[in-house]
């Protein structure tokens, strides 16, 4: 085994997707939900990430499969354990409306197989270059750390939140890392992308950097304006005091309360 070319790396990426994407859209055909692709999106980038180490037997591909396996893995959990015993998640009910599944896999399942083959870019290129840099792969490893930081804080504190009994438990979360984003979870995974950029991309030269930018630039439009932030807000601001705490707390960059 040795360093992959890039259409090499590029092939076996989409096969995979296509792989994790079609079991996924079986499974979502099967139990009748298809938020059942929340949980498969991570898992599609830990696929990825050690089928491209394993084939190249890079070390940078091994450093970022191990790095999108913890991201991945412990989000995956994360949503499986929200979601279990739950009904169809909101946003997609709203997305969708009442259609048939042949446009649920178009609208969902290519959607996000394409999303995940984009976002894996630098995985590929990891994969098929050498390390030009080796001081980015370390502050990509680092900027990683910090979006994993956020996701798994954010997520402790909004579990925290949810235990508290009803009587004394405030309208809206807006404590801790809460206070300065109302989404530190995909602030957080914002990081771990541009993180994984910065290490499996850029730091093998200008022009991988440049080529693979559009990685983590479709990551936070997925995040903040797609399925995520900006969708679920339609649902929480219908909620009591959400619009008030929305008015003075950034969406995604942690900033300091406004008033």
């Amino acid at each position: 085994m040795g360093d992959l070319s890039w259409p090499e790396a590029a092939g076996i990426d989409l096969l995979t997707c296509v792989v994790v994407m079609g079991i996924t859209a079986w499974v979502s055909w099967r139990v009748g939900r298809v938020s059942v692709v929340d949980v498969a999106w991570g898992l599609a980038f830990v696929a990825v990430a050690v089928v491209l180490a394993v084939v190249s037997g890079h070390w940078l591909s091994w450093l970022l499969a191990l790095l999108v396996a913890a991201w991945g893995g412990r989000l995956a959990l994360h949503i499986f354990r929200r979601s279990r015993g739950h009904g169809e998640d909101p946003r997609y009910t709203e997305m969708l409306g009442d259609v048939g599944f042949g446009t649920v896999i178009r609208k969902v399942f290519v959607v996000q197989g394409l999303a995940v083959f984009l976002v894996s870019l630098p995985l590929q290129t990891a994969a098929s270059h050498d390390v030009r840099w080796r001081w980015l792969v370390v502050v990509g490893v680092v900027v990683w750390l910090v979006g994993l930081a956020f996701e798994a804080v954010g997520d402790a504190q909004l579990a925290a939140y949810r235990q508290l009994p009803k009587g004394s438990k405030p309208q809206v979360m807006e404590t801790g890392l809460w206070r300065y984003t109302r989404h530190p979870n995909y602030f957080g995974d914002m990081c771990v992308w541009w993180g994984i950029w910065l290490a499996g991309a850029l730091s093998l030269g200008w022009l991988p950097g440049v080529l693979t930018l559009l990685a983590p630039a479709v990551m936070t439009y997925f995040l903040a304006f797609a399925t995520g932030a900006r969708l679920l807000e339609r649902t929480m601001m219908q909620r009591p005091g959400y619009r008030e705490y929305a008015d003075r707390t950034s969406m995604i960059v942690p900033l300091p309360p406004r008033g």
